[in-house]
């Protein structure tokens, strides 16, 4: 499926029809999937938090703008991520696993805070949990979509291109 009608003279050209490998249009609000697949995938890589996070390195956020992405449109903050299956979420196990990771996430943020340094969300006891339960969401929704969910992790521009482009 295209995102442009080939059939119809006045529109000229065609568009990528993918997302990353993510099909446009595949889930209604892919937008918002987009996002919490982002969030997920940064909070779900060891190697990117050091490197990047711990780092400082621009272009990426910080573990606060992961979570704020992974919660901010969706409220699965407030709600069981089953209220999006077949809208952000394709079945109930994959909303089951990224409510796991929300959970264990948002205990940490309360715990330290949302303005803590990076190091001490990683070094928080919890963390090892909240990162595979993050890693398994991640790896289930990147799955579905045809991504590799070991490819490096998107900058925020990028992220903000792919969505806004379509």
């Amino acid at each position: 499926m295209t995102v442009q009608d080939s059939e119809n003279p006045s529109r000229r050209g065609r568009r990528s029809s993918t997302m990353g490998g993510m099909p446009l249009n595949d889930m209604p609000w892919w937008r918002w999937r987009s996002n919490v697949r982002s969030a997920l995938h940064m909070l779900s890589d060891p190697v990117f938090q050091r490197d990047v996070w711990l780092a400082g390195a621009d272009g990426y956020g910080d573990v606060t703008d992961a979570v704020y992405r992974l919660v901010e449109d969706t409220w699965l903050d407030n709600w069981s991520a089953e209220k999006y299956v077949g809208t952000i979420f394709r079945d109930s196990q994959e909303a089951a696993l990224v409510d796991s990771a929300v959970l264990r996430v948002l205990r940490i943020m309360h715990q330290v805070g949302p303005d803590a340094p990076v190091s001490a969300y990683l070094d928080h006891q919890g963390w090892p949990d909240a990162l595979q339960a993050a890693r398994a969401a991640h790896v289930r929704m990147a799955s579905s979509d045809g991504e590799d969910p070991d490819a490096p992790p998107r900058t925020l521009e990028v992220l903000r291109i792919l969505t806004r482009s379509a």
